[in-house]
């Protein structure tokens, strides 16, 4: 098996190592907060492009932290070869990310031969950001404490938040539909919209993506679709 090169992360043996006592009380402050909208733990690095889709989804959000050896039940069992781990998760950014995601990485020692990976994750400034991984391309959101997968809409509107352009939008037939729609019920969907104005898909989906864009609706991302609703003046 390759070893991975030595990065400067860990200590070499020669190197002796020992816990930080502030870092670690620190390390398990912010643990006991539980995982959030800016806070994810992963236990290992089995699947490494998991631990990617995670920092995907807080570069196109409002960035976050993601700490590596921490349980879901916020119990700190570290990893035992913490720069094998950092090696591999390194290596899938740079080959699966697309554009390269802004992050740090930081070792937090937390019992003799064990280990914390703390990634920060800043939200990026050329979202959406892209996996592409098994022959997919794939792009995340973090809403509250879970990671969601984006939709078309949603990448085209982080595309478009991203290029700062003027957005506007004309109110014609369908927005006054849409806008009636929306004083009865707390939502819309893109297939909702296309119901009721008779407009194909494509065409529904890039007007409720100018309304979001123009500040006149909000978009939410949940797992089973996003829903569209009105901005609360």
């Amino acid at each position: 098996m390759q070893q991975p090169p030595h990065t400067g992360l860990v200590k070499t043996a020669s190197e002796k190592i020992t816990a930080n006592t502030q870092q670690v009380a620190k390390l398990k402050k912010l643990v006991s907060q539980g995982e959030s909208q800016t806070l994810e733990f992963k236990r290992k690095a089995a699947y490494p492009e998991k631990i990617v889709r995670e920092m995907i989804a807080f570069a196109n959000t409002n960035g976050g932290t993601l700490l590596l050896g921490v349980s879901d039940d916020r119990t700190i069992p570290g990893l035992k070869f913490p720069e094998e781990d950092s090696f591999v998760i390194k290596k899938m950014i740079s080959s699966c990310c697309r554009p390269g995601i802004p992050f740090s990485e930081a070792l937090i020692q937390v019992a003799s031969n064990r280990f914390v990976i703390r990634y920060d994750i800043r939200s990026g400034p050329k979202k959406p950001y892209i996996l592409r991984f098994s022959g997919r391309k794939e792009s995340f959101i973090r809403v509250g404490d879970k990671t969601i997968k984006t939709s078309p809409e949603m990448r085209e509107i982080l595309k478009k938040r991203s290029s700062k352009r003027d957005n506007w939008f004309t109110y014609g037939e369908h927005e006054q539909l849409l806008f009636a729609y929306l004083v009865i019920n707390p939502f819309i969907t893109v297939k909702e919209f296309s119901i009721i104005t008779g407009l194909n898909r494509f065409k529904a989906s890039r007007k409720l993506v100018r309304l979001v864009l123009a500040n006149v609706l909000k978009i939410t991302p949940t797992q089973r679709g996003d829903q569209f609703s009105l901005i609360s003046c």
